[in-house]
């Protein structure tokens, strides 16, 4: 009876072992995200656009930029006031029409990062944004 009980056990012991279950592909680790850091501009930057009837419409933006480089981030905090003024600048220079649809907004988008990592590749040697994200845009 103690051969049967001991056989038993190292059967089930066996099956566990052999089971697609144990040797199931593990996910794959996902790389690191702890050098991504995202700098917000404060205060949201608020700027005035032509509407199609001369008069002025407003906007009021919240940019965050993504940095996966954190030893630029003292360059993104010294420049921020030049990062303002160009995204300033850029949506000055829209009409009503790219301000209020999705595509002009992901246009202004893509724009602001261009001309922000030219700024600072000017400025610093590095083009330091790898993101622009508008995360409030409110426009009347």
């Amino acid at each position: 009876m103690m051969k049967k009980t001991v056989f038993v056990a190292s059967l089930l012991m066996a099956i566990t072992l052999l089971s697609p279950i144990t040797y199931a592909k593990q996910p794959p680790s996902t790389p690191t995200q702890s050098n991504i850091t995202y700098y917000t501009l404060a205060p949201d930057i608020t700027t005035n656009y032509v509407t199609t009837s001369n008069r002025l419409g407003y906007i009021r933006l919240q940019v965050d930029l993504m940095i996966t480089d954190n030893s630029q981030l003292i360059n993104i905090e010294h420049h921020a006031p030049l990062i303002r003024d160009t995204i300033i600048s850029i949506i000055s220079q829209q009409s009503e029409q790219q301000i209020k649809s999705l595509a002009g907004r992901e246009k202004i988008r893509q724009l602001s990062k261009q001309k922000i990592n030219q700024l600072l590749l000017t400025e610093t040697g590095h083009p330091a944004v790898n993101e622009l994200l508008f995360t409030k845009y409110l426009y009347q």
